[in-house]
C-alpha cells in the first residue's frame, strides 16, 4: 500500500475517528485514494497513522453505514461508486500562481558564445544517420553483458555491486584495467594511478575544476573538441586555439602561460588525423620547459584500420606531466557512462575527493560487470570485432564519397567518422538541411573551429551507427544535396 498522506490533529476537539472518517472522503473524492481499488486494511492505515485499529474500525463503519463505502468478500473495502456523487468534498479556492523569476537566479555561464553540438534528438528513425558519438545497437554484445550483469550481483561480487563505496571505485576494474586494458595503449599503471569515470567528458570536467583558476588559460586544438572548450570556459579559463594540420596541431613556438593542454593524439577530434610522433615529443619538452600540464583525450584509440595503433602519448619516455582519459563509450556504448583517468597519485586523491561531493562514484553494479566483461576475454573479444566493422564501414564510405562527390576525399585511417573538406562555395549549414530532408543526418563542421564563418565548407560523417549497407545509398542522396546546395549559390 502507497501512502495516504493523510494528516489528523491530536490536538484538536474532534475525535480523531471523525477526522479520520472526513480525510477519507477527501481522499476518494479528490481521487487521492483510488475508487476503484480496496480501502487500506485497518491495519496498515492504523500502522501508517499512528493511531489505534478501533480508530480506524470507528472510522469505517461510520462510512459503511452512511454507504460511503461497502464490504466485498476477498476483497475488503471498496468505495460505492452511486455514492461518489453525494461526497461533501470542495476543492480550497486555487490560490494565485507563485512567479518566480528563474533567469535572475539562475548562474550566468561564460561560455554561451561557444556553439554546442547539435544533434538531431530522432537520429535513429532517418534512414541515413550518419551521426557521431553513436554506436549501431545490434552490435552491442547483449548476451555477455546480461550474464555479466547478473554474475556481478552473485557472491562474491554482489558486496562490492550494491555497496556505497564513498569515494573508492572498484578494486576488480581497476585491476582489471592496469593488467587488460592500458597495457594495450602502452602504458604501465598502478591502481593508485587509476580514477573511474563517468566518462572521459567527467574527467575533463573534475581537470577543470581541480587545476584551473580563473583567467588560467588552456591551449585547445583548432577545429577541435567542443565540450573540452565549454567545460574549461566554465570553470573561468581563456582558450587559446592552435591550428591543427595533417600532422595534428602545430605546436606554437612555446607553451609560456598556457596552464592545461588539451589533446586528442590518436585521432584528433574531429578531423581524425594522428599527432606526428616528432610533434608528440616536441610538446612534451615544451610543457616541460614552460610547466605545462597535457591532457590526453584517447576516446577512439583502437579504431585503426590500416597500420597498428600509435602508442599514447602518455607511453612515451618523459611524459609524467601528461594526464590520460579513457573511455569504454566508442567501444561498448555510450549510453554506459564508464571511463577512466591515469595521473599521477596526489592529483588522483584530489579528483577522487573533488567527485565524492558531486556524484560519489560510477555505479557499483557497472563497474563490477565491466570487470568481469574484460576478465573473461569478451571486451577484448568485442573491440576485434567492432574494429573489424567499423573497417568495413569507413573504407565502404571512404569508396562512395570518392566515386559520388565532386572532390576528392581522403581521410586518416582511423576513428568512427570522416571530415570532408568540400570547395570554398560550400556551405555546411544549407548542406545539413538539405540532406536532412533526403533522410540523411550529417553534423556540420564549421562549430568546430573558432572562426566558424571561414570554415563554413567542413562536415563530419560518423558510421559506426549507420548499417553497412546504408552508407552507399545514403552518400548518394548526400551527393544530390550537395549538387542541390552548389547549384544554388
Amino acid at each position: 500500500m502507497g501512502r495516504t498522506l493523510i494528516a489528523l490533529d491530536r490536538d484538536a476537539a474532534e475525535p480523531l475517528y471523525q477526522q479520520l472518517r472526513k480525510a477519507l472522503e477527501r481522499a476518494i473524492a479528490s481521487g487521492a485514494l483510488n475508487p476503484h481499488l480496496p480501502l487500506p486494511s485497518s491495519r496498515e492505515l492504523s500502522r501508517e497513522l499512528g493511531i489505534s485499529r478501533n480508530t480506524v474500525n470507528t472510522a469505517y463503519q461510520e462510512l459503511i453505514a452512511e454507504g460511503f463505502v461497502e464490504p466485498r468478500p476477498r476483497s475488503g473495502l471498496v468505495v460505492n461508486p452511486e455514492m461518489l456523487s453525494h461526497l461533501s468534498y470542495e476543492p480550497d479556492e486555487p490560490s494565485s500562481p507563485d512567479v518566480i523569476d528563474w533567469s535572475s537566479r539562475v548562474r550566468p555561464w561564460p561560455d554561451t558564445r561557444i556553439p554546442e553540438i547539435a544533434k538531431v534528438s530522432d537520429w535513429h528513425r532517418y534512414p541515413y544517420p550518419f551521426v557521431a558519438g553513436q554506436v549501431e545497437v545490434e552490435s552491442f554484445p547483449r548476451l555477455a553483458w546480461a550474464r555479466a550483469l547478473r554474475e556481478a550481483l552473485e557472491p562474491p561480487h554482489l558486496y562490492y555491486s550494491l555497496r556505497d563505496g564513498i569515494d573508492e571505485d572498484d578494486p576488480y576494474l581497476v585491476d582489471a584495467l592496469c593488467r587488460e586494458v592500458l597495457p594495450t595503449r602502452g602504458i604501465e599503471a598502478e591502481p593508485d594511478q587509476v580514477l573511474i569515470t563517468l566518462g572521459s567528458q567527467q574527467g575533463l570536467d573534475l581537470l577543470a575544476s581541480s587545476l584551473l583558476r580563473e583567467g588560467d588559460t588552456v591551449g585547445v586544438e583548432d577545429p577541435g573538441y567542443l565540450d573540452a572548450r565549454h567545460i574549461f570556459s566554465r570553470a573561468g579559463a581563456l582558450l587559446a586555439p592552435f591550428p591543427v594540420d595533417g600532422a595534428g596541431m602545430v605546436p606554437p613556438a612555446g607553451l609560456g602561460g598556457i596552464e592545461l593542454l588539451h589533446l586528442t593524439p590518436s585521432h584528433h577530434s574531429p578531423t581524425n588525423v594522428t599527432l606526428s610522433i616528432g610533434r608528440r615529443k616536441q610538446l612534451l619538452a615544451q610543457a616541460r620547459q614552460s610547466d605545462t600540464l597535457l591532457i590526453e583525450d584517447d576516446y577512439d584509440s583502437e579504431f585503426r584500420y590500416q597500420g597498428s595503433p600509435t602508442p599514447a602519448l602518455k607511453a612515451l619516455p618523459g611524459s609524467d606531466r601528461v594526464i590520460y582519459l579513457g573511455t569504454f563509450s566508442k567501444f561498448l556504448a555510450p549510453g554506459l557512462r564508464l571511463g577512466y583517468l591515469v595521473a599521477a597519485p596526489e592529483l588522483i586523491r584530489e579528483l577522487r575527493n573533488q567527485r565524492r561531493y558531486r556524484v560519489r562514484h560510477a555505479s557499483g553494479h557497472i563497474q563490477r560487470a565491466m570487470s568481469l566483461l574484460i576478465d573473461s576475454g569478451q571486451y577484448h573479444r568485442t573491440v576485434r570485432r567492432r574494429r573489424t566493422q567499423l573497417q568495413r564501414k569507413w573504407y565502404a564510405l571512404r569508396d562512395a564519397l570518392n566515386e559520388l562527390l565532386p572532390w576528392r576525399v581522403d581521410p586518416p585511417p582511423g576513428g568512427v567518422s570522416i571530415w570532408v573538406t568540400g570547395p570554398p562555395s560550400l556551405d555546411c549549414a544549407e548542406l545539413a538541411t538539405a540532406a536532412l530532408a533526403r533522410g540523411v543526418v550529417i553534423e556540420r563542421g564549421d562549430i568546430y573551429f573558432t572562426e566558424r564563418a571561414q570554415h563554413r565548407n567542413h562536415f563530419r560523417l560518423g558510421f559506426a551507427a549507420i548499417p553497412l549497407d546504408a552508407i552507399r545509398p545514403g552518400v548518394r542522396q548526400l551527393a544530390a544535396a550537395v549538387s542541390e546546395v552548389l547549384g544554388s549559390r
